[in-house]
């Protein structure tokens, strides 16, 4: 059934009056795709629901001289919209403002073979801007129709850079222009706000209002939306039994068996791939152990994270013990905001990454909520020290809630050097362009 051109222009004329929050703050990726829009690649940005993705593809549309053609596909009147209705909406927008060629579509991953008219959009010198939620369709179908002809990017919720600039810029700008050297006072409210982000976490609507049902139902339509029916699952309890541990043991590790036999599934295999869909809705994540063998990786024991410390609190059940694993989890997603390759280093001893860029090892990191017992901080040295003596580094970091030291050691003739800092300052350290793109 072909959608009717009245409802298209409907859609279209109310999406586009919709504003740029009068709250919104920079996000740190925009200056990454500010470099790339120059270029003739399809931008595409990927992440979560509600990270911000639509509210980044609205700024780039103000920044730009044409910005009427937007949709965005998450729109109940748009259930029925297929590949086929692509060029009823091209007419129509030529019909509603002119010939432009600059096109913008929010959650195109709603449209099955939607990579169809994109190609052919960009083969007829187009500029497109597309967001998803779904990272299969970088993989699926872009790589079989797009391949070359897209740049992704991928968002996160509120970074804690962000979170402070949100909250407070003044004192974002102060510390930032000062080095990350702070005064007592500005000290004292940077670890507030720190502690505030721990319960609260990165999604920019629950930052502003603080309701708990947002994030339930967030999590919801995550959940059915872009895990549930995307992938046809029909055991849907076991599902939301996976995601309900995971959010409940952030930053432990799980074997696949493991998991298998909590879920009374037939096999590993299943486990595997329900993670898979977890991950592609960019919802949980595993890492695993760094070993010279593929297969050795894939059998070892794995750790898992969530996107999104605040929601994992929320559906999730948490401990006072939890901490230390929260802040490894904050962690983790900035690193995977830096585009770092994550592994757990696992030997004698445990080291909780080993971040890699382009097959070259960059660091070696311990994260935990304390040093001064002594128990807590010979296990912590014992693993890093192995790591970097493995990787061959000679500097490791440790980072913690509070601390800030660095300390020599001398293993085997070779001097170690490890650096431990708050979490926050870390948080806070400039991030390179490169870094993200």
């Amino acid at each position: 059934m072909t959608i009717e051109r009245e409802l298209l222009k409907k859609v279209i004329l109310e999406q586009s009056v919709i504003p740029i929050p009068r709250d919104y703050v920079d996000r740190q990726i925009n200056s990454v795709i500010t470099r790339l829009i120059k270029g003739n690649s399809i931008i595409i940005i990927t992440g979560v629901r509600r990270c911000g993705k639509s509210v980044v593809l609205k700024n780039i549309r103000n920044a730009l001289p044409e910005s009427s053609y937007y949709i965005n596909f998450d729109d109940d009147r748009l259930v029925n919209f297929t590949v086929d209705d692509f060029q009823t909406l091209y007419e129509v927008f030529v019909e509603m403002f002119g010939v432009q060629k600059t096109f913008y579509f929010d959650e195109i991953q709603n449209i099955l073979q939607w990579e169809r008219f994109v190609r052919r959009l960009h083969d007829q010198g187009n500029k497109v801007f597309i967001t998803g939620s779904n990272a299969s369709m970088l993989s699926v179908e872009l790589g079989t129709r797009l391949t070359g002809r897209n740049i992704s990017v991928e968002m996160y919720p509120y970074s804690f850079y962000e979170f402070v600039a949100y909250k407070n810029i003044s004192l974002l700008q102060r510390i930032v222009k000062n080095n990350l050297i702070t005064t007592t006072i500005d000290t004292g409210l940077i670890v507030g706000l720190f502690e505030e982000y721990m319960e609260v976490g990165g999604f920019p609507e629950y930052v502003k209002d603080r309701q708990d049902d947002y994030i339930s139902s967030l999590y919801e339509n995550i959940l059915y939306k872009d895990i549930i029916v995307r992938n046809r699952i029909t055991k849907i309890h076991e599902v939301k039994q996976l995601v309900f541990s995971a959010a409940s043991n952030v930053a432990k590790k799980i074997t696949l068996n493991s998991v298998r036999k909590m879920l009374s599934l037939g096999n590993a295999s299943t486990v595997s791939e329900y993670y898979g869909y977890l991950e592609q809705s960019f919802l949980t994540f595993l890492v695993n152990e760094y070993h010279d063998s593929i297969k050795q990786q894939l059998r070892n024991e794995k750790k898992q994270y969530f996107i999104d410390h605040g929601m994992a609190r929320i559906i999730g059940f948490r401990k006072s013990e939890d901490y230390g694993r929260i802040l490894e989890n904050i962690v983790f997603i900035e690193l995977k905001r830096r585009k770092y390759d994550i592994y757990v280093h696992q030997g004698k001893y445990e080291c909780d990454f080993v971040v890699f860029q382009k097959n070259i090892i960059h660091a070696a990191i311990q994260v935990c909520k304390s040093l001064t017992d002594i128990d807590t901080k010979t296990r912590e040295y014992n693993g890093i020290i192995e790591a970097m003596s493995t990787h061959k580094l000679a500097l490791g970091l440790i980072l913690t809630e509070n601390e800030q030291r660095i300390e020599t050691v001398v293993v085997a003739d070779c001097s170690l050097t490890i650096e431990i800092m708050p979490v926050w300052k870390w948080l806070l350290t400039p991030v390179q362009l490169q870094d993200l793109s």
